[in-house]
């Protein structure tokens, strides 16, 4: 009695949590930090975040989620339930029901493994959704009507690209590639052309600062520091735009083929309402500089940032909560098989 439902957009690079009431109660990396002898959890979240790439032997800090789905399942359940008893601050009893997200290329198998991790962390029932849709509904797309929306959600380790009518995606590509492979794309362009070794969160600093999908008004410059591969001394070098642009060419024109596929793929109604709806991105990838004009200029569509990119997913799932059972219930019947006309996930 009482306790209020959760959401959980449980990403590769953070988690948030909302709970129906209040809103987003928590958003921290989705890291933990492991003592190797003792194989007790030593940190979660914001704290474990700050140990990478700075932890002694003894402990590892890692992240039990790749490409969006779970590495590791002991330490994914140890991550959740850390999670949710700091969004509930209730006594360790207290079983709320929670709305998962999850990517929409997982398999049967890969949605089991966080329905489980869910359970095992505390929750009393579990129902999934996609994140494009969670995205949509936070975003305040009207996709239950008979329109079609495209939604493009650039996560950390997935990209997802799905076009919606009536409450359901209608066509949909799933990429394993997101955030942080931007971050290991630069990461190896600065090994390749300076010699220097760099870690995960310099580059994503890079990234941030620099990183751009198409051509910028005015060209920047950022200061690198990392290590010499040859003298193995730390070492400076600066780095400007056009070449963190060549660095993330790859892994950027791999999600506007998504974007250009998935359009060819569109029944040509849908296409034409997207062609008046436009292209809705988000997550924390949508941000990267440029991407909405070169999504643009690769698709004639209009295209727009949502205006809560980095946690419309969450918020969407929030609001589905008010709609549990429904999406339970459809989960229950779709649970035998996970066919959908014209869908496809790549691997």
């Amino acid at each position: 009695m009482g306790h209020r439902d959760l959401a959980v957009d449980l990403g590769t690079a953070n988690t948030l949590v909302y709970e129906r009431g209040r809103g987003i109660v928590v958003r921290e990396p989705s890291v933990v930090a492991m003592d190797a002898e003792r194989g007790e959890v030593y940190a979660v979240g914001a704290e474990a975040h700050r140990m990478i790439g700075r932890t002694p032997a003894t402990i590892a800090a890692t992240r039990p989620l790749r490409h969006g789905v779970i590495a590791d399942f002991e330490v994914t359940e140890a991550m959740l339930r850390y999670f949710l008893r700091k969004a509930s601050h209730r006594s360790r009893w207290t079983r709320q029901r929670v709305v998962m997200c999850v990517p929409s290329g997982v398999t049967s198998v890969e949605m089991r493994a966080v329905e489980e991790a869910c359970l095992s962390a505390g929750a009393r029932q579990v129902a999934l959704i996609e994140e494009p849709i969670a995205a949509a509904i936070g975003a305040g797309l009207e996709i239950a009507q008979p329109q079609g929306h495209m939604v493009v959600d650039i996560g950390g380790g997935t990209s997802e690209v799905a076009v919606l009518s009536m409450g359901e995606i209608v066509v949909e590509e799933s990429l394993r590639i997101g955030g942080y492979d931007l971050d290991e794309a630069i990461i190896a362009y600065v090994r390749r052309e300076h010699g220097l070794a760099i870690g995960q969160p310099t580059a994503e600093e890079i990234k941030l600062a620099i990183g751009s999908a198409g051509p910028l008004p005015e060209e920047l410059r950022v200061e690198v520091r990392g290590r010499e591969l040859v003298s193995g001394l730390p070492r400076e070098v600066v780095i400007d735009s056009a070449q963190a642009r060549d660095a993330l060419a790859e892994p950027v024109q791999a999600i506007v083929d998504a974007v250009r596929e998935t359009l060819d793929r569109t029944p040509p109604e849908l296409a034409s309402d997207i062609l008046t709806s436009g292209i809705l991105l988000a997550g924390g990838g949508a941000l990267l500089h440029g991407l909405a004009e070169r999504l643009h200029d690769e698709t004639q569509m209009p295209t727009y940032v949502a205006a809560s990119a980095l946690t419309c997913v969450a918020e969407g799932a929030g609001q589905a909560l008010e709609e549990f059972e429904v999406i339970a219930r459809r989960q229950a019947l779709n649970r035998p098989g996970r066919s959908r006309g014209g869908s496809r996930a790549r691997r």
